[in-house]
């Protein structure tokens, strides 16, 4: 369970405090990010699984780097951390702007967005593990941007209860595909389509997505997009770049259904409608 005391409990201070200004201010290149890897090492070893609070581009959250690539990317190195792709989230910004984070981990997506966009938005973050859940929820209570719900499922490619496949070295990494561990734990959790999590939250239109669910997308995209009416075809994608993992060719699909590339990072890819 979360430790429910104020925000700043867990302030870094000393060396963690130091390491994290250090890294934050680090350059993109290959030698920034190798000098970020080793400092980080550093704090790691001393944080021993204890969380930090920290403020980030406006946004506060209680993370806990242990086993969690995405929590320790926020605490170490978020200048590094998809900042094109959630720039152009916001960029869609409307009054009654909608996006839906799928595979919300702690809240970071979901976050930096609120902040960015209206008070008649209308973000869903989305996230099956309950601990992981339970981070999300805390962090969300953090910020006073009253615009984004917590939902507790999995997108799947149908609704009931299914398996989640968790990798025990990185508690951010679950799929409805078994992950890339040799130790791989499972729990069963509910789960709705993407049209059915749509519908059921009122949407009549939406304006960007974000899927990062390690390989699964295609489970999710191939029903959505056989079953969807055009009106609630999102108009901007983010997916994670890897074909290697999907039994479906995803681009040609969103090229199929009017989208195109727009930009391609180091991580994923994003996908605009065209029509």
């Amino acid at each position: 369970m979360n430790d429910t005391r104020p925000f700043g409990t867990f302030a870094p201070t000393g060396l963690t405090r130091w390491v994290i200004d250090r890294t934050r201010g680090l350059p993109g290149s290959w030698v920034g990010r190798r000098i970020a890897m080793m400092l980080r090492r550093v704090v790691m070893r001393k944080l021993k699984g204890q969380p930090l609070d920290l403020e980030t581009f406006g946004v506060r959250m209680r993370v806990v780097p242990d086993k969690n690539v995405c929590e320790r990317r926020i605490i170490f190195t978020p200048q590094y951390f998809d900042l094109d792709e959630i720039k152009l989230i916001a960029a869609r910004n409307r009054e009654g702007f909608t996006f839906i984070d799928v595979g919300s981990n702690v809240g970071w997506y979901a976050l930096l967005v609120a902040r960015k966009v209206n008070p008649s938005s209308r973000i869903l973050a989305v996230e099956p593990q309950p601990e992981i859940f339970d981070r999300l929820v805390h962090n969300i209570r953090l910020n006073p941007f009253g615009t984004i719900k917590a939902v507790d499922c999995a997108i799947a490619d149908k609704t009931g209860e299914l398996t989640l496949f968790l990798d025990p070295r990185n508690k951010g990494e679950a799929s409805l595909k078994i992950v890339n561990s040799s130790q791989t734990d499972t729990i069963r959790v509910p789960a709705v389509t993407l049209l059915d999590l749509i519908r059921r939250e009122g949407f009549t239109h939406v304006d960007a997505v974000k899927l990062d669910v390690e390989g699964a997308e295609d489970l999710i995209l191939d029903p959505f997009f056989r079953d969807a009416p055009a009106a609630l075809h999102p108009s901007l994608f983010i997916i994670p770049d890897v074909p290697d993992r999907w039994q479906v060719d995803l681009p040609k699909l969103l090229q199929e259904k009017g989208y195109r590339q727009t930009l391609r990072t180091r991580m994923n890819l994003v996908f605009e409608r065209t029509r």
